[in-house]
């Protein structure tokens, strides 16, 4: 029999619990003056800070930032399509990286006692050298599997040897394809949802999926 080229695809996965929270809160105060509603801002965004600042210097929290300060008015109108006076209003956005579950948890139930404050997002991670390594590592057992099929095939035919001549991310190989490239051993939350004070950190699915052809003879 002739040299006969095999194309198959290997996947692999991998469940790694999270180890860090991304955090995202809105403090916002609105009022008839804009001076004490901006000072008000002003005040409650640094009790966040003071809080995210006690977390860093325990190792609880890795970083934190201030990202945006906005301040804002508007003249809304009533049921009766009279436009009321104006009302100003004075937003700070924060954000922080927790790696230590237990501190969010303790740290969410204190800013949400003030009305001011508003949790946006809360987005479960792994750290970036658990991310690597494991990316590193489900790629390598997804073309483990790529080549144990294509053995699999070969043996099947009678074939004695398997030897690589392309391997891919999924999708590479064909000539037009459909759909975008899959990432290379993408994250993907194992549970969605929002934010939620039972905190138990999820699993981290991560994927890699391959492509390879080889020559069999």
């Amino acid at each position: 029999m002739s040299d006969v080229v095999i194309t198959v695809r290997g996947e692999s996965n991998a469940r790694i619990r999270a180890e860090e929270a991304a955090v995202r809160v809105r403090v916002a105060t609105d009022g008839p003056s804009r001076g004490p509603v901006v000072e008000q801002a002003q005040e409650r965004a640094a009790v966040v800070q003071d809080g995210l600042v006690a977390h860093l210097r325990s190792g609880e929290v890795s970083e934190w930032s201030s990202a945006r300060v906005s301040v804002w008015s508007d003249r809304p109108w009533n049921n009766e399509g009279t436009q009321l006076p104006l009302v100003h209003h004075a937003a700070v956005e924060l954000s922080a990286t927790f790696t230590d579950a237990g501190a969010l948890s303790w740290w969410l139930g204190d800013v949400a006692e003030s009305d001011d404050v508003q949790v946006t997002a809360v987005e479960w991670r792994l750290s970036p050298t658990t991310r690597a390594r494991v990316e590193r590592e489900v790629a390598a057992d997804a073309v483990r599997v790529a080549v144990e099929r294509a053995t699999a095939y070969a043996d099947a035919l009678g074939l004695a040897s398997v030897a690589a001549v392309e391997i891919a991310d999924a999708g590479l190989l064909a000539a037009q394809p459909e759909s975008p490239t899959p990432v290379n051993a993408r994250l993907m939350a194992a549970s969605a949802g929002g934010p939620s004070f039972s905190l138990q950190p999820p699993e981290i699915v991560v994927t890699s999926v391959v492509e390879g052809r080889f020559r069999a003879e």
